[in-house]
């Protein structure tokens, strides 16, 4: 139900035009933008069809949601095949974790100096 609500909200609002949606309490203090920054105006896109907006706001996001999904769907079958499970550990393991952080704080960076 909640999931419902959060979908109907940011299909319908633009957090752009509406001052109720949270702020980035790291750009408020700082005035550089956070990894996250631009997510909820991305979802907003994503949920209009707007791809390309949606990248222009937060490309990473866009690119982490079909991973997400993957991981989403590792948690819900609980794959037993050992083809799976080694598919599961090579993307969800510590390598993959820590090539994560790596990207995000590349990306962290990059967007606050380009």
């Amino acid at each position: 139900m909640a999931l419902l609500l959060f979908v109907w909200v940011y299909k319908n609002y633009n957090p752009i035009d509406y001052g109720w949606f949270p702020k980035c309490p790291f750009r408020a203090l700082t005035g550089l933008l956070c990894p996250g920054c631009g997510s909820q105006r991305a979802v907003h896109n994503l949920l209009n069809l707007d791809i390309k907006g949606a990248f222009k706001e937060n490309g990473l996001l866009v690119l982490a949601i079909p991973y997400m999904l993957v991981g989403l769907v590792f948690e819900l079958t609980k794959p037993r095949s050992v083809s799976l499970l080694k598919w599961r550990k090579t993307l969800f393991g510590v390598g993959a974790i820590k090539f994560i952080l790596v990207l995000v704080i590349v990306f962290w960076i990059g967007r606050n100096l380009f």
